[in-house]
């Protein structure tokens, strides 16, 4: 893998993250046959409002491409990780588990226990969420009726309990 930086995002980096997300969530929108999937219909003003608030924000960079990102809120003791994206050409070569491991050392000392969601169709997601100690513990639809896999990983007291909302 050619060297690839971790930093914070800013406010210059919105349409860059923008165009990388909706590359990669393209594929997700083929595996559920939904293009209208959040990631994929989120505009730029909203990009810019996360760069701008509380949220986390990470851009992984190869020389001066923007390669991926990441984001997460942190709600009381949880952080909520969300829109991990890869540029399609990187995917495959360790970018998403980098930006992962990021923005867990971003919010550590701040959180107990992170939470994030992917299809449950994306087996590729659920194996790096897995690999890196995470624990699906429910199913839900989301606002297309797609289903999603709910993931949580905890960093101290016992591992959450599996759990389905759909009997699965």
């Amino acid at each position: 893998m050619t060297d690839v930086t971790i930093a914070p995002a800013g406010p210059a980096d919105a349409g860059e993250i923008l165009t990388v997300q909706r590359a990669a969530y393209l594929v997700e929108a083929q595996r559920y046959r939904d293009v209208f999937l959040p990631p994929l219909t989120e505009t730029l003003d909203e990009v810019r409002a996360a760069l701008a608030g509380p949220d986390v924000v990470l851009a992984a960079r190869c020389g001066t491409r923007l390669v991926g990102s990441v984001r997460a809120r942190v709600d009381g003791g949880t952080a909520h990780v969300g829109r991990l994206s890869v540029a399609p050409d990187q995917q495959g070569r360790g970018v998403g588990g980098r930006l992962l491991d990021a923005v867990e050392q971003a919010c550590a000392g701040r959180v107990t226990r992170f939470a994030l969601f992917t299809g449950a169709d994306s087996a590729t997601n659920l194996s790096l969420y897995a690999g890196r100690g995470y624990l699906v513990v429910a199913h839900r639809p989301d606002e297309n009726g797609n289903r999603l896999a709910v993931l949580e990983k905890t960093l101290d007291g016992p591992a959450p309990a599996l759990v389905s909302s759909d009997g699965a």
